[in-house]
């Protein structure tokens, strides 16, 4: 049994960093360690963090935007500022010391980090893109432990000076309300018979519009397929837009269902037969750790295009199949989206080849690895 750590976690601005260390916090809080989150109380942290019950301590940062380059006198200022404060508030306070510091790859992680080298406290970084960020890039040399969700990105950290020993795959955690999700409480929800095909379609709130107006264009081919149901999530900017496209009659809409966003992903990633979706990292990782057969069209302007990388952690296993976004408009697209809907043995195949990914394990391999850093 690992003594009871403290743990400091340092996530922000994004979902995509935020939630993946809320879901290894729950875990860690389930193994009895003690967790405390470093982040901004005017960004996504300062309302989802106290949401989920973990302390929040909270710093200010401002990033350096290369566009105004006069920004980063400030940035560096607001930096060793707060770096400062946290070293202090460790010496003096034994009880918020951490055993252990780990950034999700924001900005704001910067601070902690640095506090935590001056310490001596042993600093962890988790990546869950392809491409990196810079703070994660600048911390890569000091920490003991660097957890990846690609393969692929453990090249870059090492050219940035990591240790060789410190790279560690673990997989993306996803929060225990999505690996919670349960196929007939979706399906309830959503009116869906068990015996149904569910379509789940969502693009996210960047570049979801060109998926929406394929979906607008195929929705008679696609109601055509007796029995099958869609679940379409435009994002917030697209909905009215793709609503008045799709003009779903009273009988259409019985089986092809729009909306804005979806609640309680779980549920419906459980009750889906097939994903039709972007590629972003947490996508990825809640489609995988719901080992829900996929097909995924990468948004093309994403940096570096780390949206293709992500995608290939999937269907290189044989979990899901890709299309260029430009390539969606053909009619290999739309033969390969039907196909799939219309074969349950090969959907069944896919489903399988993601369950060998363990995707779902990814938090309790990062806490593992974190309690053998201290």
């Amino acid at each position: 049994m690992t003594d009871k750590l403290r743990v400091a976690i340092a996530a922000g601005g994004t979902a995509g960093h935020v939630n993946p260390a809320l879901a290894l916090a729950e875990c860690l809080r389930e193994r009895g360690h003690e967790v405390r989150f470093f982040g901004e109380e005017r960004r996504l942290e300062g309302r989802l963090v106290p949401e989920a019950g973990f302390d929040f301590f909270p710093v200010h940062v401002t990033g350096f935007d290369r566009q105004r380059p006069w920004t980063l006198a400030t940035a560096l200022a607001h930096l060793a500022h707060e770096e400062r404060r946290l070293a202090k508030a460790f010496r003096d306070d034994p009880a918020l010391k951490p055993d252990v510091a780990i950034g999700f790859g924001a900005y704001v992680e910067l601070p902690l980090m640095r506090a935590a080298k001056r310490l001596h406290i042993p600093i962890a970084l988790h990546e869950q893109n392809s491409v990196p960020g810079l703070a994660n890039k600048q911390t890569a040399r000091d920490a003991a432990l660097i957890a990846i969700a690609q393969p692929s990105v453990a090249d870059v950290f090492r050219r940035a000076g990591a240790r060789e020993d410190a790279i560690r795959f673990t997989g993306n955690p996803v929060r225990r309300q999505v690996l919670d999700g349960d196929r007939a409480r979706g399906r309830a929800a959503l009116g869906v018979p068990e015996d149904a095909t569910l379509l789940v379609v969502f693009g996210g709130s960047l570049g979801a519009h060109h998926l929406n107006e394929r979906m607008a264009s195929l929705k008679h081919e696609l109601l055509a397929i007796p029995n099958l149901h869609i679940l379409h999530s435009t994002g917030a900017d697209d909905f009215e837009a793709t609503r008045d496209a799709l003009a779903l009659t009273p009988e259409e809409a019985k089986r092809y269902r729009v909306q804005s966003y979806i609640e309680g992903m779980g549920d419906v990633l459980a009750a889906a037969d097939l994903v039709l979706s972007r590629a972003g990292a947490s996508s990825i990782a809640e489609i995988a750790a719901l080992a829900v057969p996929s097909v995924l069209v990468p948004y093309p302007f994403a940096t570096a295009d780390h949206q293709t990388t992500n995608a290939h952690l999937l269907t290189d296993a044989g979990a899901a199949v890709m299309f260029k976004d430009a390539d969606i408009d053909g009619r290999p697209f739309a033969d390969e989206l039907l196909g799939l809907i219309a074969d349950p043995a090969r959907r069944a195949q896919m489903h399988e080849a993601a369950r060998g990914l363990n995707q779902a394990e990814a938090a309790e391999h990062l806490a593992d690895e974190l309690e053998r850093l201290v």
